[in-house]
C-alpha cells in the first residue's frame, strides 16, 4: 500500500462511449478531486472519454464496448491492473463491477458505486465495499460493507457564458436532463399545460425524444409558455435566476439537477425518486411518479412560490455543507482507507 496520505486509485467506467451522463460526470469529478488531494488517479474507460479528463489524471483506453463476459476484455483489464498495481480499484456501475468481480487484484481493495436501482446488484457482491449514492439504493443492497455517499459537484460558475440566453426580466421555471423516456418530460409538459401557471417552463437538454416533445408542445398550443431550447452548457446560471426547478423522472440514482438547484438556492419540486426523497420536504414531492400526482403537486405548490422557497431553506443550507465535490471526495477517500485498514 502507498503512504497513508497518498493512494493509487484506478477508476473503471465500462459504458461504451458516446453518452456522457451522471455516472460518467461523477467519475470525472471524483477523479479530479482525488488527484487535487494528492492521490495518483488512473481512469480506465472507452477512448471516447479521454478528452473529459485533465492531464492530472492518467487515462488508459479500454475496449469496454465489448461485452462484460468477453475474455479478451478481461485479459486486457487484468494486464492493465497488474501493471498499475493500484491500492484501490473502484468500479463505477454494475458492468464495471461485473468485470472486476472475483478478479485477482494482487492486494488492491475493490470498491463499487451503485448509481441506480436495478432488479439485481449481484455484480457488487464479491467487492470489498460498496457505495450507494442515495438512501433508496442503500436500502436495497445486501452487501455487508456499504456506505451512503451523496454526489457532490464543483463550485458553480454562475457568471460563465451560457449556451442559450437566460430569460431576463421574467420569472420562469426550469427542468434539466436528457430528453429520454425515463425523465418523463412528456408528463411534465402535459401537467404544465393543464395547470398553466404564470411561470413559463424551459426544459434544457437534448435526446431521443426531442422532436416528439416539441411536437407535443405544439399540439397543446403551449409554445408561448413551454420551451425546449436544447442542451445547456451552464445550467447553474439558469438555476440562479429560476423560481423553481422541476424533476419529473420515473426513477433516478441521484439527479445532478437536484444538487445544482439546491446549491443555487433554487426550490425544487419532484416526483418521489432517489435523491429527492433524501433531501426534500414531503410537501415538495409528488405522491407517485405518475402524471396526475405531478399535476397536483404543481397546482398546489406553484400557487405560492414564496412559501415554497421558505420551506426549502434548510435544504439549501444542507446542500452547501454536504453536496460539494470536496465533501464527496473526502468521504470516498475515508472509505478507501477504512477498507485498506481491514
Amino acid at each position: 500500500m502507498s503512504a497513508p496520505d497518498s493512494l493509487t486509485v484506478a477508476q473503471l467506467i465500462a459504458t461504451p462511449g458516446g453518452n456522457w451522463g451522471g455516472m460518467e460526470k461523477h467519475t470525472a469529478d471524483l477523479s479530479e478531486e482525488l488527484a487535487r488531494g494528492g492521490h495518483k488517479v488512473h481512469v480506465l474507460a472507452h477512448p471516447d472519454y479521454r478528452h473529459r479528463f485533465s492531464h492530472e489524471i492518467t487515462f488508459h483506453p479500454l475496449p469496454v464496448q465489448w461485452g462484460r463476459r468477453n475474455p479478451l476484455l478481461k485479459l486486457r483489464l487484468r494486464r492493465m491492473l497488474r501493471k498499475l498495481s493500484p491500492d484501490v480499484l473502484h468500479a463505477q456501475g454494475s458492468k464495471a463491477a461485473a468485470l472486476i468481480s472475483g478478479m485477482e487484484t494482487q492486494g488492491s481493495v475493490t470498491v463499487g458505486t451503485v448509481h441506480g436501482t436495478k432488479s439485481s446488484h449481484r455484480a457488487f457482491d464479491k467487492l470489498d465495499g460498496v457505495i450507494a449514492v442515495s438512501k433508496g439504493i442503500l436500502e436495497v443492497l445486501s452487501h455487508q460493507n456499504t456506505i451512503l455517499i451523496h454526489n457532490g459537484i464543483k463550485p458553480q460558475n454562475n457568471g460563465a457564458r451560457t449556451t442559450h440566453p437566460v430569460p431576463g426580466n421574467q420569472a420562469f421555471a426550469v427542468a434539466i436532463g436528457r430528453l429520454e423516456p425515463v425523465k418523463q418530460f412528456g408528463n411534465l409538459i402535459s401537467a404544465w399545460a393543464t395547470v398553466n401557471p404564470a411561470l413559463p417552463l424551459y426544459i434544457l437538454g437534448e435526446g431521443s425524444e426531442a422532436e416528439k416533445l416539441r411536437a407535443q408542445v405544439q399540439r397543446l398550443g403551449a409554445e408561448s409558455f413551454i420551451k425546449l431550447p436544447g442542451y445547456e452548457y451552464n445550467p447553474a446560471a439558469w438555476l440562479q435566476k429560476a423560481s423553481v426547478c422541476v424533476i419529473s423522472s420515473e426513477r433516478e440514482g441521484f439527479p445532478y439537477a437536484l444538487i445544482e438547484a439546491l446549491l443555487a438556492r433554487c426550490p425544487v419540486l419532484s416526483t418521489p425518486v432517489n435523491g429527492a426523497l433524501d433531501l426534500l420536504p414531503a410537501e415538495s414531492l409528488a405522491t407517485t411518479t405518475g402524471l396526475n400526482a405531478l399535476q397536483t403537486l404543481l397546482s398546489v405548490q406553484l400557487a405560492d412560490p414564496g412559501s415554497l422557497r421558505k420551506s426549502q431553506e434548510a435544504c439549501f443550507e444542507h446542500a452547501s455543507r454536504e453536496l460539494t465535490l470536496e465533501a464527496m471526495a473526502n468521504r470516498t477517500a475515508d472509505f478507501y482507507y477504512e477498507l485498506l485498514s481491514k
